[in-house]
């Protein structure tokens, strides 16, 4: 009989929550304004009937995406994402809708690094990317000492050896 792997217990820095919410109402802004374009478009140039209501109703429904992805997707998510590094695995577990868990072995993973964009620069955080053979995973937002120790112990772990150029 097998002992079971514990649940991941880590969570991600209580910041993600703002960063998601900037990126989402960003993105939510730029289909706001191409939405607006289409139906002046539509109103200026009187396009056929059908696509005026086509338009109308997208703007209906991205309102009510909008609504999900800048106020309500952001929390459930930071409740949801948890994350554990042992000599064997890494354990990822996220999911809004749907509940991921991943176990990644340690003799599978090839490369890891830190990312760091302009939204999580603001609040000093940073994501980690680690690759596979196959695929590729991440870690989206930690505080920068977190996010440099766990990937120093994932390449530590995975055996990871740092190539001089």
């Amino acid at each position: 009989m097998h002992t079971p792997i514990p649940e991941p217990q880590n969570l991600l820095s209580k910041d993600a929550i703002k960063v998601w919410m900037i990126k989402e109402t960003i993105e939510n802004i730029i289909a706001f304004i191409i939405l607006g374009i289409l139906i002046y478009l539509d109103i200026r140039f009187s396009w056929v009937v059908w696509i005026g209501w086509i338009l109308y109703g997208l703007a209906g429904i991205s309102i009510l995406v909008a609504i999900w992805s800048i106020f309500i997707r952001p929390y459930v998510l930071y409740h949801r994402w948890r994350y554990d590094v042992s000599s064997e695995f890494l354990q990822l577990k996220f999911g809004t809708m749907t509940e991921v868990n991943q176990l990644v072995p340690m003799t599978k993973i090839q490369a890891v690094s830190t990312r760091q964009g302009p939204l999580l620069r603001k609040y000093d955080l940073y994501a980690i990317d680690i690759e596979t053979m196959g695929s590729s995973h991440k870690i989206p937002a930690l505080p920068k000492e977190v996010a440099l120790e766990l990937r120093d112990n994932i390449a530590h772990f995975a055996k990871i050896k740092e190539v001089d150029e």
